[in-house]
């Protein structure tokens, strides 16, 4: 199994037998450039997100740990890391706690670090070229993302540690992780505890472009990519989403506040938008930032049917930050596609556990 963790900023088929199968966690394995410049992110700055620190997210790896070797998992593999992530980790596997509760070993890769998202990829390739049965993620959009790009069908274990969490669920990591390590050891069936995801294609085919966002992509006046996140109504025109949680936090609650869509519903969703429209919605954009939006027009996003942005030009952004300009000359589409990785349903796989008693045991009696 695999755990990957990019930090605040990172298969179905072929699980491996019962107590040799092998996980990965995933861990932001560089420092993140805002770090580096002593500088917070601007939901940061605009908003109250929230920041995991490094020892936080050490004490989620090692409940997954507890939780993996709880269900047989007896081979981890984790990225190193630039924030002690690793290293805390390592010495918690050496404590009597972690050999009473039967961690599995834990081998680091062997891997250079460049202080990009590229160390995240790289992480994730080598997980994928270990044959892992399951990648644990600790991050937001953007390092499940990254991660998602590398893995083909290897199933991923979503754990949201990052600023934008859309894609991510905010869950407990001990019970996701019996739900991993349950998945990866094929004691619940994939059709069961697997969930294949949607996202959206983003092409432009005069430039050669397709990149894909796993949340939402927006439509923004503003005509440079500038401060990448989007926290300001005025700066939206159109947003087209693969799912929209009314409890969402982000761009998806647009849509998921006035025609929600589940992740697990065929369809996605649309919104156009306008300040001097007559009907009006009020969405947290971000943590503690609520913004009152005009709504012009909204509709569901079939499969496979491109739509091109209402502006003939401006910005794109993708999963909440803007990455790509375009002009009046190039044609960018917005695509529905049903294909993206697996990932581990937490509550369907638990509650077929409790179905079927697959964590229920026999205690031997005390002598008296």
């Amino acid at each position: 199994m695999g755990i990957s963790s990019y930090g605040a900023e990172k298969r179905c088929p072929g699980i491996l037998e019962p107590r040799r199968a092998r996980l990965a966690i995933q861990l932001r394995t560089s420092l993140p450039r805002r770090l580096l410049k002593k500088r917070p992110t601007s939901r940061r700055l605009t908003a109250h997100a929230g920041l995991h620190s490094s020892t936080d997210k050490a004490s989620v790896v090692q409940r997954l740990l507890a939780a993996f070797g709880a269900t047989g998992i007896r081979h981890a593999l984790l990225p190193p890391d630039m924030t002690g992530i690793a290293a805390a980790v390592l010495r918690a596997s050496q404590t009597r706690q972690a050999r009473d509760g039967h961690w599995p070993f834990l081998e680091f890769l062997d891997m250079p670090l460049r202080q990009s998202v590229e160390d995240t990829r790289l992480a994730a390739r080598r997980m994928v070229e270990r044959g892992v049965a399951l990648i644990a993620v600790l991050g937001g959009d953007g390092t499940h993302k990254a991660v998602a790009a590398e893995v083909g069908d290897v199933p991923l274990l979503a754990l949201s540690t990052g600023t934008n969490n859309a894609f991510p669920e905010l869950r407990e990591a001990t019970g996701a992780g019996l739900a991993g390590g349950l998945c990866a050891s094929n004691r619940v069936p994939p059709e069961i505890g697997l969930r294949r995801n949607k996202r959206l294609l983003v092409r432009e085919p005069r430039r050669g472009l397709c990149e894909w966002a796993l949340v939402d992509v927006a439509v923004s006046p503003q005509p440079f990519i500038g401060a990448r996140a989007i926290s300001r109504a005025e700066d939206l025109a159109e947003v087209f989403v693969s799912f929209a949680e009314p409890h969402a936090i982000g761009l998806s609650a647009l849509c998921g506040l006035w025609s929600p869509v589940s992740r697990e519903e065929p369809h996605g969703a649309w919104m156009r938008l306008h300040p001097d429209a007559r009907e009006s919605l009020l969405v947290p954009l971000a943590p503690g930032l609520l913004v009152g939006c005009g709504v012009s027009a909204a509709g569901y996003l079939q499969p496979g049917v491109a739509h091109a942005p209402s502006l003939s030009s401006g910005t794109l952004a993708l999963d909440g930050e803007r990455e790509i300009e375009f002009s009046a000359t190039d044609r960018p589409s917005i695509t529905l596609d049903p294909s993206d990785p697996f990932s581990v349903d937490v509550p369907a796989t638990l509650a077929y556990a409790a179905r079927h008693r697959l964590l229920a045991g026999q205690r031997t009696p005390m002598t008296p």
